[in-house]
């Protein structure tokens, strides 16, 4: 099959085009140049902007992609733009969406308010009605989030009668090439010898659904090459969500860390450890479609995930580290003031 990847060279791009190549299949990526990656032989590379694709129609003919899969389209121009260049051209759009996608979301960030779901998140659960969810962070993320939101892309793509879509919604991804960093900050902590590590009691018990790059990359390539999945939405993640403390302790498990956990209320956390979430709105996405539907499986266990996240994580820190983050002192003064309770 023919498919060509937006986006290939980023995080998760690398890991799906790996393993489309490994099952045979033609493979050819269009990306900004910004980044680079180690890529199979004879997969195909060519650098141009997505935004100008509806102006790329002839290149895009000689490359005759069956299936076209953007990892970056992130709102509705994009999303248009993407639906006009390969109407008639392609067979098939997948693209990656996200979980924030759901009203849990919203409300977790604080953009609205609903009940807190009393069960996992199927893809039928109700969407954010709020729209643009990361504008109050632009200053933090860039001025690109303006225009950010997955529910506008998904919409365009799912309502093309001529070019069929399928929507993945990805869980929080980690493992080796994360520019988020996500494993860091409990890493930095374990090794740099930190004994006790401090954690709010909500945030503790909060549950977030997660994905290992592979895995991730694993569902990807399988939407994209099972005509099974034409027009179906599917969230992708492990079976159970891991509550915050687990994922700790998977993180501490890799790391070879045997200190200790110590929960708190969350408003006595230092304020450097403090976050503006609703930790009662839990991210639990339900990903048993995927498995039902497309015989979904996870190539890779989780702690063997975790031990390469560590790994890499460790020989690649961020190249910025905010000192503010890790402000162990006013970190020793809580645990010395808990420590009658936790003896």
């Amino acid at each position: 099959m023919e498919i060509l990847v937006i986006g290939g060279t980023g995080f998760i791009g690398p890991a799906v085009i790996r393993q489309l190549a490994a099952s045979g299949h033609q493979v050819a990526v269009l990306h900004r140049g910004r980044q680079s990656a180690s890529l199979p032989a004879g997969v195909r590379t060519f650098r141009g902007d997505r935004h100008a694709l509806p102006f790329m129609r002839d290149d895009l003919k000689q490359l005759a992609p069956e299936v076209v899969i953007d990892l970056i389209c992130y709102n509705q121009a994009e999303a248009e733009g993407l639906m006009q260049a390969f109407s008639g051209l392609a067979r098939r759009v997948v693209v990656a969406s996200s979980q924030d996608v759901y009203r849990a979301y919203g409300s977790f960030i604080g953009l609205e308010e609903a009940a807190p779901a009393t069960a996992p998140l199927s893809e039928d659960a109700p969407l954010r009605e709020s729209r643009y969810p990361y504008r109050q962070f632009a200053e933090r993320f860039g001025q690109w989030v303006h225009e950010y939101d997955k529910i506008l892309v998904e919409q365009v793509v799912m309502s093309d009668s001529q070019l069929p879509g399928t929507v993945l919604r990805l869980p929080f991804v980690y493992g080796p090439r994360d520019h988020q960093h996500r494993t860091f900050d409990y890493l930095k902590r374990m090794d740099d010898g930190r004994g006790a590590i401090l954690m709010g009691e909500r945030r503790a018990a909060w549950h977030w659904t997660r994905g290992y790059v592979e895995n991730v990359a694993a569902a990807i390539a399988l939407a994209a090459t099972d005509e099974r999945a034409a027009g179906r939405t599917y969230n992708v993640g492990d079976p159970a969500a891991m509550s915050e403390m687990e994922w700790a302790q998977a993180i501490a498990e890799a790391a070879g860390w045997a200190g200790e956990f110590v929960t708190v209320p969350d408003d006595a956390l230092p304020a450097h450890l403090r976050m503006p979430y609703n930790f009662a709105h839990h991210l639990d996405g339900d990903t048993r479609r995927i498995r039902r539907e497309l015989d979904y499986k996870e190539p890779v266990r989780r702690g063997t995930g975790m031990q390469q996240t560590v790994a890499w994580q460790r020989t690649n820190p961020p190249a910025v580290i905010s000192a503010e983050r890790f402000d162990y002192a006013a970190e020793d003064a809580l645990l010395e003031s808990v420590q009658p309770r936790r003896s």
